[in-house]
């Protein structure tokens, strides 16, 4: 019996873990978008959003732009400075809270439930989005919190959001980069310690 319910307890053990990591859709490759130049003369901040939910194709290659693997040595399509790959991307749903690994391709659940509110911040417009991707920056991977690290992070995290404005702009999506959030209830959510520091967010939707 003490065999019987050890077994029981590894299933249910696998069964939570699998259900707390998605495995997204490889990203698509081959998508028909805008060209490069049609691309940012179409760039714009939007914050009207349909309720409609990304589908999970368009999630997946959304966060792939902004942050993926894009090379077999682990290099992603966002540089940083001396490759530090410091920026923490989360993704904020109805669902949940969900952590970017980009070398897996996956989201792992940090957080159940709706907590957009916290990110919008009285800002209801962003919390209607159906996604919105928050960046975080990891002080640590620096070794430093000097002025002259804040301003390489400061930076590294601006082409992440880049990334995001550019890909909506190409494919019709719509977003806006925002650095309105409600920090601290954040840094509680998602349990960072102060040299994790929350920088700036996109909502992300489809045209209204």
């Amino acid at each position: 019996m003490k065999t019987l319910s050890l077994v029981a307890v590894m299933l249910l053990m696998g069964i939570v873990c699998s259900a707390q990591t998605q495995n997204l859709p490889k990203p698509n490759m081959q998508r028909v978008t805008l060209s490069v130049m049609d691309t940012y003369k179409q760039r714009k901040s939007v914050r009207e959003y349909s309720a409609k939910p990304l589908s999970d194709q368009d999630l997946s290659d959304l966060l792939w732009a902004a942050q993926g693997q894009n090379r077999d040595d682990g290099h992603l399509t966002s540089p940083t400075a001396m490759n530090r790959q410091e920026i923490r991307l989360y993704v904020f749903t109805e669902k949940n809270v969900s952590f970017y690994d980009p070398k897996a391709n996956t989201l792992t659940q940090v957080a159940s439930g709706d907590h957009r509110d916290i990110v919008a911040s009285g800002q209801a417009f962003a919390k209607a989005a159906p996604v919105v991707l928050l960046m975080v920056a990891d002080m640590g991977k620096f070794g430093s919190n000097n002025q002259q690290a804040l301003s390489m992070v400061s930076v590294d995290t601006g082409i992440v959001c880049e990334n995001i404005n550019l890909f909506c702009s190409a494919v019709g999506l719509c977003t806006v980069p925002r650095a309105t959030m409600d920090g601290k209830a954040i840094s509680a959510l998602l349990g960072l310690n102060e040299s994790l520091i929350p920088i700036i967010n996109n909502p992300v939707g489809y045209p209204k």
